[in-house]
């Protein structure tokens, strides 16, 4: 179990490395090399205490021990000069497993300050561990420090996250378990301890525990990647992890390899010019993100199971191939989608929006639904420093999954079933549940209803305002602000002006000269219908419709088609006109409340002035 002993002492070890070794790479490399050192040194002196003999420094690599590394007696530069040597020379140690070689073939020291080597040194000596998976945690706790990966898109995920995603996928003891993309393991760590937790009652026999390690597998394009994931899962108990260093998107080498179940965070980015995939996937594209679906896809088995996280765009995204994804996956084995909040990559990415789609191929195919899900919060605040809060809909939304699982609809506010068939009618197959709630019903509407398109004219801001407006004569607007120059316009134009992004779904009416960003939609040219009328309407009820649509990687925003087609009620002119007075006759009430409130306001603050003698 990580403690925060644990945690204190690797921070502190960090600490000390910081000024030297910034990088956080590099920081994290340093560290697995002193922990793996001292570990082994560990064992060795357990065998020592049983009655055994060395097993790691032994024939000619007794004088590397730890021990005599930490020995005392030693002066700031002998033990430089002997842990150099030491990190240099284990990689052709035979008598240590081929992990550890291969950890100690690139291992150097990028410092020559005998004071910080012995302050770390130091720190890590006072990690001391009876098996290795207490140390698997602290590695585990290690690698949380690493950030982004840059160009490769990569991100880490975090544990919860993970953890909620192996537990509605619900793997067991029986079946293989893959990640094509596996980082530092973090996904298959979870996986084995869940299903160890799951037979906690009836505990696996050792053939049993071999077999089911025997059943993860790995691939990573990086190998410093593949390096950490194989020490994290050796230190989780796995003597031979299956790790390989694999391009998943673009060699055929094991393209035949099935599993049962596949995890996957994988990477979002392309690199620039895309990937250059072989052409045995069933979506030809060259964006990652919609290759490692595919592949994750056409890699189950046939009663397999899945879990990625994806960004929006496989979600919504009309490219071709965003829409040959999304119909292979509703045809063969989409069971549920659900939506993560913007900045739960934080602090490595504040703008990434994610979905988590799940595979369940057999109950696909007798469901003719698919279960949506909306995770707004997930137990910790959206900021840089992700600090707890008491909100989490992740309990909630695992029990919905899970229900579902076994045909059981839960009712919540975070969940709605959507038939295949509507997605399949929408054309490009959107993921996006918010597009497919009821419609509201209109029979009983007194009017007839009809497209905004329809009753005027829709138009876009420019990019550069007030290139026809050189002397400031009269205002421009944006998606959520008003900058008035003159108050004195002498044109009669009147416009209906919406927010396209930024403040989206704001509506303004304006009667007079004025340009508009490009960001702002502008109705004007009115047909049958009254520009105040159609203010009053799109004002109480747009910026609703707006949100429910919630398109936007990073942002909401409104897309011209949907404003075009947006259905609202249309009555004759009369009752328009007496819909208007109606309104603006309450608003002036309003307004005439508000006065009378900041008044009263204003003498009780008077009131309270005189207790105190003060007259101003």
């Amino acid at each position: 179990m990580l403690t925060q002993e644990t945690k204190r002492k690797i921070d502190s070890a960090r600490q000390i490395l910081v000024g030297k070794v910034p990088d956080p790479k590099a920081q994290v490399e340093q560290i697995t090399t002193a922990l793996i050192y001292k570990f082994m040194d560990d064992m060795d002196k357990e065998a020592q205490e049983l009655g055994g003999k060395a097993r790691f420094f032994t024939n000619g690599y007794q004088k590397y021990a730890w021990t005599k590394l930490m020995d005392a007696k030693l002066g700031g530069h002998e033990r430089l000069d002997l842990y150099l040597e030491a990190i240099t020379s284990l990689s052709r140690n035979p008598h240590i497993p081929q992990l550890f070689r291969d950890i100690f073939k690139d291992a150097f020291l990028p410092y020559r300050s005998p004071e910080t080597l012995s302050m770390f040194l130091k720190e890590i000596n006072s990690f001391t561990y009876e098996h290795s998976e207490d140390l698997g945690d602290a590695f585990e706790y290690l690698l949380s420090i690493l950030g982004s990966q840059g160009d490769a898109g990569q991100f880490r995920t975090p544990r919860h996250i993970i953890d909620f995603i192996v537990a509605a996928v619900a793997p067991n003891k029986g079946e293989t378990i893959c990640d094509p993309a596996c980082g530092t393991a973090g996904f298959l760590i979870s996986a084995f301890k869940y299903i160890l937790k799951e037979n906690k009652e009836k505990s696996l026999t050792p053939d049993e525990r071999k077999n089911l390690m025997d059943h993860f597998v790995g691939y990573d394009i990086s190998p410093d990647m593949v390096r950490l994931s194989k020490v994290n899962l050796y230190l989780h108990g796995f003597p031979n992890p299956t790790i390989f260093e694999y391009d998943t998107l673009s060699s055929e080498e094991k393209w035949d390899e099935n599993f049962d179940v596949m995890l996957a965070n994988p990477p979002f980015m392309s690199p620039r010019g895309g990937i250059r995939p072989h052409k045995r996937f069933s979506v030809q594209a060259n964006r990652s993100e919609v290759l490692f679906v595919d592949y994750i896809l056409e890699h189950l088995r046939p009663k397999g199971r899945a879990g990625i996280i994806v960004p929006e765009g496989i979600v919504f995204l009309s490219a071709t191939a965003n829409q040959q994804l999304r119909k292979l996956l509703i045809e063969d084995g989409l069971f549920a989608v659900v939506s993560l909040p913007v900045g739960i990559f934080n602090p490595y990415s504040a703008t990434i929006k994610t979905s988590i789609i799940f595979f369940d191929i057999e109950r696909a195919k007798k469901n003719d639904e698919i279960l949506f899900v909306r995770v707004d919060n997930d137990g910790f605040d959206l900021g840089a420093q992700r600090f707890k809060i008491d909100k989490n809909d992740l309990p909630e939304a695992l029990k919905i999954i899970q229900n579902w699982q076994e045909g059981k609809k839960t009712k919540s506010k975070l969940a709605n079933w959507i038939s295949k068939k509507k997605i399949i009618s929408s054309g490009d197959y959107s993921l996006n549940s918010n597009r497919y709630e009821a419609v509201a019903d209109y029979s009983n509407a007194k009017w007839p209803i009809v497209a905004l398109n329809d009753i005027c004219e829709i138009k876009t801001g420019k990019k550069n305002v007030n290139q026809g407006n050189p002397n400031g004569n009269y205002p421009f607007f944006t998606c959520a602000n008003e900058h008035t120059y003159s108050d004195n316009f002498s044109f009669d134009t009147e416009a209906v002006l919406v927010a396209g992004n930024g403040d989206v779904g704001t509506v303004k009416y304006y009667k007079g000269k004025f340009e508009a960003y490009q960001r702002t939609y502008v109705l004007s040219n009115f047909k049958n219908a009254l520009a105040k009328y159609v203010f009053f309407v799109l004002r109480d009820f747009l910026k609703e419709a707006v949100v429910k649509q919630k398109l936007g990687n990073t942002m909401a925003y409104i897309k011209l088609g949907a404003l075009q087609n947006y259905q609202m009620p249309l009555p004759p002119i009369k009752i328009q006109e007496k819909i208007i007075r109606e309104i603006e006759s309450q608003e002036e009430v309003i307004k005439k409340l508000e006065i009378s409130v900041q008044d009263n306001k204003q003498k009780i603050k008077e009131k309270i002035r005189s207790v105190w003698g003060i007259n101003h």
